[in-house]
Order: C-alpha cells, then sequence, then structure tokens
C-alpha cells in the first residue's frame, strides 16, 4: 500500500512539468491565432493590435464596425505598399473570428 502512494506520487510529480508545458504551448498557438484574424496584423505593433481591438469592441453598431475596419484595411494597405509587402485585397470573412462559434 504504502509503495502504491509513494509511487503514484512521483507519477503525478513527473506529470506536472508536462501539463505546464502543454499549457504554455497552447496559450501561445491562441495568442498567434488571434494576432492573425486581424487584417494585416504582422505590421501592427501589439499596442496597435489592442488599439483596434478596443475599438472593434466599443463600436456599437455593425455600420459602425464596417467602418472601422474600412479604414484599417486601408491604412495596412498603404503600410504594406511603403514596406514593399503585400497583403490580400480583401480580409478575411468574419472580421476579428468571434462570431462563429457562438452564432
Amino acid at each position: 500500500m504504502k509503495t502504491t502512494v509513494i509511487a503514484s506520487t512521483l507519477t503525478a510529480l513527473l506529470c506536472l512539468p508536462v501539463g505546464a508545458a502543454l499549457a504554455a504551448d497552447t496559450q501561445t498557438q491562441a495568442q498567434t491565432q488571434h494576432q492573425e484574424t486581424i487584417y494585416g496584423s504582422q505590421l501592427m505593433t501589439p499596442q496597435e493590435r489592442q488599439t483596434y481591438q478596443h475599438q472593434m469592441r466599443a463600436a456599437k453598431t455593425p455600420a459602425e464596425q464596417a467602418n472601422i475596419r474600412n479604414e484599417h484595411h486601408n491604412r495596412m494597405q498603404e503600410r504594406a505598399k511603403e514596406r514593399g509587402m503585400a497583403l490580400p485585397a480583401e480580409p478575411p470573412a468574419g472580421g476579428m473570428g468571434g462570431g462563429a462559434m457562438g452564432s
């Protein structure tokens, strides 16, 4: 009985670092995926991404969100052009990517 308890405890302790590593990897993937849902995010600073997300959440109507999205799209197209990069002509459907799961 005592040996079983010790073996179980050791097994649990050995699994803790694996669980922590998996949790950190999942968080990193979630952050990367979230950034990729913003059109031109690779051209933005973390502060700019945060500001854009705040503006989209604060918009009171779908029309206001569309206006913010269009202005952002134009800015990112111009920024990409200045840096000699190419972005897709149209942003991914669904904007910031928050509506598909619960709708």
